[in-house]
């Protein structure tokens, strides 16, 4: 197993087209967070946080076609309101990685003067070539789903 230093990270920038606040409130509200996080064919069922720096978060996965449930879960480590959030991320018990890795997100979010909001997100310390491609799918397809929820918020941006 590679240790921490070379471990692979997944970097993705993307423009929502969104104020900064929205996407903000998108990723730190349970009740907004569950409505686009994981792949399609693993849409969340569940999302608890304690959004506070030390504070955890929690979130279950459930596979579309037979139920499974994955759960992941985490420590908030910096949270810059609006611009930036920054946690740990682990996969609990059984997954394709195999057993656990702490591994840490971070996002940052810049306004446009257009009223989009460029993410900058980046997700470190991931256990494998494999893992990194495994992750890339989830969180593309996931920001997928943000964007068609953004889509649906109409004249709930903020």
């Amino acid at each position: 197993m590679a240790d921490q230093l070379s471990r692979p990270t997944l970097h993705m920038q993307r423009i929502f087209d969104a104020p900064r606040a929205l996407l903000w409130a998108a990723w730190t509200r349970p009740e907004m967070v569950v409505a686009w996080l994981g792949p399609v064919e693993w849409p969340a069922v569940s999302v608890v946080q304690d959004l506070r720096v030390g504070g955890s978060y929690r979130a279950c996965l459930k596979n579309a076609e037979d139920g499974r449930l994955l759960w992941q879960s985490g420590v908030y480590r910096e949270i810059e309101e609006p611009s930036r959030l920054s946690f740990t991320f682990q996969w609990e018990g059984s997954h394709e990685d195999g057993g656990p890795v702490v591994t840490l997100v971070t996002v940052v979010f810049e306004e446009l003067a257009d009223g989009r909001t460029r993410m900058d997100f980046t997700h470190a310390d991931l256990k494998s070539e494999e893992s990194l491609a495994g992750h890339r799918y989830g969180w593309e397809s996931s920001f997928g789903r943000l964007e068609g929820w953004i889509a649906t918020q109409g004249n709930q941006r903020e």
